[in-house]
Formats: C-alpha cells, sequence, structure tokens
C-alpha cells in the first residue's frame, strides 16, 4: 500500500465538499438536494465510479465549478468518492444537511474553503480516501479580543443575531 496526498485545486474563495457514497444515481441524487436547497445555485459534482466503466460522473449548474468538479475527482481518484464545489457566495453550511440526507451519502469529510490536501491510500485494487488535512494548524488558544472579533463577524456577515 502507498499513501499518496492530493492537493485540492480550486481558487482561493471557492468552497467545496468531499464525500464518500455508494451507487451511480449519487450524481443526479446530489444535483436534486443542492438546487431544492438553494433555488439558483451555481455548483459542480463529479462522483467517482467504482465499478462497471468506473468513469468520473458529473452535474452541475455552472461549467465551471464543473470542470473544478471533474479535474479534482480525477486526481483523488477513489472509488466512490464526490466533490461538489460551490460558486462564489455559496457556502456549505446552506446545503450540508441537504447533502448529507442523500440516502447514497456514506460519509463527509471536509466541507471547507481553505486549501485540503486529501490522503489517498494506492493498493492494487485502488484508491481510498484515509483523510483530509483542511487548513492549517493552530496557532494558539483564542482571547477575550479573539472572541469578540469571532462574536462580531458572525453577526456582521449575518449568521448570529443580537
Amino acid at each position: 500500500m502507498e499513501i499518496q496526498t492530493v492537493r485540492i485545486e480550486k481558487p482561493e474563495a471557492i468552497n467545496f465538499i468531499l464525500g464518500q457514497s455508494h451507487f451511480i444515481k449519487t450524481v443526479e441524487d446530489l444535483h436534486e438536494a443542492l438546487v431544492n436547497a438553494v433555488p439558483g445555485i451555481k455548483f459542480g459534482v463529479a462522483f467517482c465510479e467504482a465499478s462497471g466503466k468506473c468513469l468520473v460522473r458529473w452535474s452541475g449548474t455552472d461549467e465551471a465549478m464543473i470542470e473544478l468538479a471533474k479535474a479534482n475527482a480525477l486526481a483523488v481518484g477513489a472509488g466512490h468518492s464526490f466533490i461538489i464545489f460551490l460558486g462564489e457566495g455559496f457556502f456549505p453550511i446552506n446545503v450540508l444537511n441537504a447533502v448529507k440526507s442523500v440516502p447514497e451519502v456514506a460519509r463527509v469529510f471536509c466541507a471547507t474553503a481553505n486549501p485540503t490536501e486529501v490522503l489517498v491510500a494506492q493498493t492494487e485494487q485502488g484508491r481510498g480516501i484515509l483523510g483530509v488535512v483542511d487548513g492549517s494548524a493552530p496557532q494558539g488558544v483564542e482571547a477575550d479580543e479573539d472572541i469578540a472579533w469571532r462574536k462580531s463577524f458572525l453577526r456582521k456577515i449575518g449568521y448570529k443575531i443580537g
């Protein structure tokens, strides 16, 4: 077995969701879940089929996000993995429960805009995701002024009130 690191390639502001599922209809069901959760959402989704033709299956509403999804799914290359790229201004917090509610979804590894590396195991049979490195390591523990900034920021962007 060989362990490899695959960096997710994307523009800095773009969020994505990386997960694992179990059936070819994942692409269509994820598409439906996303458009039902946020009407007008811009996204691309790609799914690595793990049997049959073993193709990267894809769908979406935004050509640039679709291309990111296809390229990154192919780079990760792990059976039954999926990746969703959300257009700028769309965020995982608004769709994550819908994604997790899709019956085929077995696991979500991450939902982030951070620089991300995927740890992939390569065996004779194929590839599997071991985990992810999402962003950077902590630089310390927040102080009172950091708590105040966090609370202010969440209210400024509309995720908390009062």
